[in-house]
């Protein structure tokens, strides 16, 4: 059975058609119409949001962990839909997708589990002590409470794990936060059918109509309402650096500034250690290449940019880099201006002065080549621009003169969410000095690997100073993303009959 979606927005339990509308552009497949979403949809989803609070905030633990379960097995029910529409739209293969949507259902089931142990709560508790001189102390009790409606943004990048019910929507809801989506215009179908999904398990568990609403994109004007509406107490979102920037500044601009928790850019840098380099580089490069191309290299820990210590050994780390790089043919990019800022990415490294082409191709409409330059660790210091993000399978190589300069290239990065040591045993003093600038650069460090695949697990953090994230504390990936959507409430002498249940 073929998908075709009915383009309308999900608002407080109702399929709502718009006057205005705008149309998909797959990769292949049907176009089809979707609403535009409207000041006065926000309006009615923010509404119904703050509404379903006074009852979807106040549940317990074990209702919320239900909708999760639910929820995941309503998206595993239209799985073979659902990679139909997505593939169709993204461009994606089928593969891709089946995998991204069991890590979407298995993050709800997780989150699901992890709730109901009740450690995320952290509760505390001291004791009055009415005899202590020369005051007496009350009786204290601490836990954490949901802040209210959040509303998160769809990515583009992930139809499924960072979109309708993705991580964000998932920790929001286990905190017991109804959710107001702004789906991504790159996978309207997608999101649509994922919205039937979550509103199917609401349905079925007789939640509140406010606790989940889509609404489609197609208007920057739908954004700026939802993150200014006084009922949305933080956002969500993943996407790029400018429009996270602007939508932030928006936040801290409201009369009530509320937090914006953006996932906004990083180009992951590796540093190759000597040791590493002499026994591995070329196989350390041919890795680095599989990586670097890995769904077109749209992921935002796409290791973007490699440091080598300059010499015949990271000449052989280079040769099998564009040699693995050279086989690998155009990939379909997520949208049409996805491929376009990809280029214009690709021009501007190239126009840099002191950059080297190491590999070019022919890269045109909706389609991305690999491409892999060099420079040297002098020439990255005096050119900031190197150091941004482009979203894609393209490559820098930086040569370091030696230790001093890659210490300092190090020192030079901008927030990441990964950096990386390839290194050996005769490595360890130069990990050892780098450890603490990478510590203070990134928010998750790896040895001997490639940061292209995040685990959702208690341990994970998917986030670091800006502007890989606007909140350097917090995590988008992993059990800890629910603490972003809590708040910690004091009760003193608080009869027991007030208290919240999982404090009673």
């Amino acid at each position: 059975m073929t998908f075709v979606p009915h383009g309308k927005h999900l608002v407080a339990g109702e399929w709502v058609a718009g006057a205005n509308t705008f149309k998909s552009e797959p990769a292949h497949g049907d176009a089809h119409d979707f609403a535009v979403g409207t000041v006065e949809n926000v309006n009615a989803a923010c509404e119904a949001a703050e509404e379903a609070f006074w009852s979807y905030g106040y549940s317990t633990r074990e209702e919320r962990a239900a909708f999760l379960n639910a929820i995941a097995d309503e998206i595993d029910a239209r799985g073979e839909a659902i990679t139909q529409i997505g593939t169709e739209e993204t461009g994606l293969p089928a593969a891709r997708l089946e995998g991204e949507r069991g890590r979407t259902t298995g993050q709800l089931r997780l989150f699901a589990s992890h709730i109901l142990k009740g450690d995320y709560l952290d509760r505390r508790h001291d004791e009055a002590l009415p005899d202590r001189q020369p005051a007496p102390r009350p009786d204290l009790k601490m836990v954490q409470r949901p802040i209210g409606p959040v509303a998160v943004f769809g990515a583009s990048n992930f139809p499924l794990a960072f979109s309708t019910a993705g991580g964000d929507t998932a920790a929001a809801l286990a905190a017991g936060c109804p959710v107001v989506v702004k789906g991504h215009s790159a996978h309207p179908g997608t999101g649509e059918i994922v919205a039937e999904a979550v509103n199917a398990a609401r349905e079925k568990l007789g939640l509140h109509k406010g606790v989940f609403s889509l609404l489609q994109g197609g208007s920057r004007e739908v954004g700026t309402a939802l993150v200014q509406h006084p009922n949305i107490k933080a956002v969500g979102f993943t996407g790029s650096l400018g429009g996270g920037r602007a939508l932030y500044n928006l936040c801290a601009a409201r009369p009530e500034p509320i937090p914006f928790f953006g996932e906004l850019g990083s180009v992951n840098p590796m540093f190759l250690l000597p040791e590493a380099t002499k026994a591995r580089g070329a196989e350390i490069g041919k890795g680095w290449a599989g990586s670097l191309t890995m769904g077109a290299g749209q992921f935002c820990t796409n290791p973007g940019i490699a440091v080598v210590m300059d010499g015949a050994d990271a000449n052989a780390f280079v040769a099998a880099a564009k040699e693995a790089l050279s086989s690998v043919g155009p990939q379909t990019m997520l949208t049409d201006g996805i491929a376009e800022a990809y280029r214009s990415g690709r021009d501007q490294i190239a126009g840099t002065t002191g950059v080297q082409e190491l590999l070019t191709s022919t890269c045109d409409l909706r389609n991305a080549s690999p491409y892999l330059f060099e420079t040297t660790g002098a020439n990255w210091l005096e050119n900031h621009v190197l150091g941004e993000e482009v979203f894609g399978p393209l490559g820098l190589v930086v040569r370091a003169r030696d230790e001093a300069e890659m210490k300092a290239i190090a020192r030079s990065l901008q927030g990441q969410l990964t950096c990386t040591l390839h290194m050996d045993e005769g490595d360890t003093a130069l990990g050892q000095a780098l450890m603490p600038v990478l510590e203070r650069k990134a928010g998750r460090i790896l040895a001997n690997g490639f940061p292209t695949g995040v685990e959702v697990v208690d341990s994970m953090v998917h986030g670091g100073p800006y502007p890989a994230s606007t909140n350097f504390g917090a995590t988008s990936v992993g059990t800890l993303s629910i603490r972003r959507f809590l708040r910690p409430v004091s009760y003193q002498n608080i009869p027991d009959a007030l208290l919240p249940g999982d404090l009673q």
